[in-house]
Parts: structure tokens; sequence; C-alpha cells
């Protein structure tokens, strides 16, 4: 299991057993050092049970804000009741770390396989939404782009600035 993976694993076991977060280990990482946004997705039988993250960095270093988003996407995920004691050994976990996202000017550039997609309106930059890479069922740029659309409270017609990242993906 990969460190990031590991530390998401604890983190949620902890908060929901306990109600209370772990500190970043001792000794961390060369990779949980560093500054990125993260996103932690929680699979059981093999459908969503949670996903939240963060876009750009908002703590200190990776391994903090894999803490933050391993509870938010446990307790706070307003599609899902909060995790409860006797789901934990049902979950599967994943952790992305997003690359900086970058400006796209159409959807050429754009792969669902390969790219996550930002969608933020020009009208009001505080309303965006975001996909991840990589999806079951989002096989093309159109899909990708509508959902991201949907989660950000776009109308189809608002004009949008467009944005794509990669991700690596631990699990």
């Amino acid at each position: 299991m990969h460190p990031l993976v590991k530390l998401a694993q604890e983190t949620i076991e902890m908060y929901v057993r306990e109600g209370r977060m772990p500190e970043p280990p001792e000794e961390l990482t060369p990779e949980m050092q560093r500054r990125a946004g993260s996103f932690v997705s929680l699979h059981a039988h093999g459908r969503l049970r949670g996903c939240i993250g963060t876009i750009e960095p908002a703590q200190d270093n990776l391994a903090k804000e894999v803490i933050r988003n391993a509870v938010s996407a446990a307790t706070r995920d307003p599609r899902f009741p909060p995790v409860a004691p006797d789901e934990l050994a049902e979950l599967n976990i994943k952790v992305d770390v997003l690359t900086e996202p970058e400006p796209v000017q159409s959807l050429d550039e754009l792969d669902p396989k390969r790219y996550g997609v930002i969608v933020q309106s020009k009208r009001s930059p505080r309303k965006r939404g975001l996909l991840l890479p990589d999806l079951e069922g989002v096989d093309t740029v159109e899909y990708q782009v509508e959902i991201a659309r949907r989660k950000a409270w776009l109308d189809a017609d608002e004009p949008v600035q467009l944005y794509r990242f990669r991700v690596e993906r631990y699990t």
C-alpha cells in the first residue's frame, strides 16, 4: 500500500472510530513534504462512497492535505452519509495528487483518460467544477466537461475557462 493511501486509511479509521484526526508522520517522505492539491476517493462494493479534495494546496504539505481530505471524503461529502465504523473494512481508498492546472483554449487539448478538467465561470470565477481523469463511464471530452459544469452549477451556455491537469493516482 502506498504511504499516502495508508495515511488516508489510518486517518479515516481514527476519525470514524475516535472522532479525532492524526498528526502527520514525524518523518515525512519527500513526496509528503511537497505542496499539491489532492483528492481522496472512497469506494465500497465497486461504487463511489465519498470523494473530496482540493484543487490547489491548502495545507503546509501533502501529508496534511491528505489527512484533511480523507476526513472530508469520509464525513462531509454531501452526496453520502458519513462513513460508519462497520463500513471501514469495505472501503477501497484512492489518493490522487494533482499537477498544477493549466488553461486550455479548446476541447481538442483535453483527453478524459489522460487529463482531469476544471471548468470555471467567466462571470463568477468562484464557481468552478472539477472532474478527475480516467473515470469509468467518462469516455468523451464533452461528457467530462458536462459533468464538471453540473458540479459547478453552471448552465450549458455560460462562458467558461477550461483547465486541465494530470494526477498521480495511488491505490
